[in-house]
């Protein structure tokens, strides 16, 4: 919390992330604000509720009895147009500002400094989001740990289970890939995985714990590991050949998520499946906070 106002204008950027938010504000060119905290109570499917939430974020984190000339927020699990546009209508009429809101993917594209091409996220889930040409948004993936997020580190877990009961199906005695995920859920066989991945009260934050096991059994020479992350680049390929198909600019692909940038052989098999899938694609790793991305289209209000 800052003591005193900012004598100019403040432009907002928010970006609320599965996990964590980050609050940047600008007065000029001058950093104001740059403030992270947890995002818990974040409530994307209760219009009223977010906007609130955000309001006391920015009472939290900005300088005493300041007010955003304008302000834009990145959030997860806003996955719809119309979802984001109440939370909107909601938050415009709380702070008397302009606002603008959209799913978090959609910050990495204007953080990378470009006016169009494809965002594509993969931490513990994963989803890819870009505009046809008349501006409207299109997103594909994100459909959760137990039905999609493919390449996201929950769906990698997903993969490799369903890969070590396979080869336990064929009597294959148990490899890296098997005795990794074991130990990594503390069961004494690999019948018991499926127990222990019901009984996860949080889908996708508990699977996703496990992801390094899948790259570390590939390091230890996995065929079935390096299958499974073979199989997870080529689905985050095909997310970006979707939006190609439905008519989306697919030229410039930024890529962001703590597992595809974190683990160089998963973001490896996605390139090399993307040159395939989609030949032109140029993939990018975001360098700047996806922050960056809510101020610039926050500045776009202005």
């Amino acid at each position: 919390m800052q003591d005193s106002p900012p004598s100019s204008p403040l432009v907002v950027g928010v970006d609320v992330g599965g996990t964590k938010t980050h609050v940047r504000a600008l007065a000029g060119d001058h950093v104001v604000v740059d403030h992270v905290r947890a995002s818990s109570g974040w409530r994307p499917h209760d219009p009223a509720a977010a906007a609130h939430w955000l309001v006391a974020l920015l009472r939290e984190a900005l300088p005493a009895g300041a007010r955003p000339a304008a302000l834009a927020v990145g959030a997860h699990a806003c996955e719809t147009p119309l979802q984001c546009a109440r939370i909107r209508v909601a938050l415009q009429e709380l702070l008397g500002a302009p606002a603008h809101l959209v799913g978090d993917a959609e910050l990495l594209v204007p953080a990378a400094g470009l006016d169009k091409g494809v965002g594509l996220v993969a931490g513990t889930g994963s989803v890819a989001v870009g505009r046809l040409p008349d501006g409207a948004p299109v997103q594909v993936g994100g459909w959760g740990a137990v039905l999609g997020d493919e390449g996201g580190a929950a769906g990698l877990v997903r993969e490799a289970a369903r890969a070590v009961w396979a080869a336990h199906d064929r009597g294959d005695a148990p490899d890296a890939l098997a005795h990794g995920l074991i130990s990594s859920f503390g069961v004494p066989e690999v019948p018991a995985l499926g127990a222990a991945l019901e009984s996860a009260a949080d889908v996708s934050a508990e699977w996703g714990r496990h992801a390094p096991v899948v790259f570390a059994a590939a390091a230890d020479g996995s065929a079935l590991a390096r299958s499974v992350i073979a199989g997870a680049g080529e689905d985050l390929a095909s997310l970006v050949a979707r939006l190609a198909a439905r008519g989306v600019v697919v030229d410039d692909v930024v890529v962001a998520g703590g597992t595809v940038l974190g683990q160089p052989a998963l973001y490896e098999a996605f390139a090399d499946a993307l040159g395939a899938a989609v030949p032109g694609a140029r993939p990018q790793p975001l360098t700047v906070p996806p922050v960056e991305g809510a101020v610039a289209l926050a500045r776009s209000l202005l």
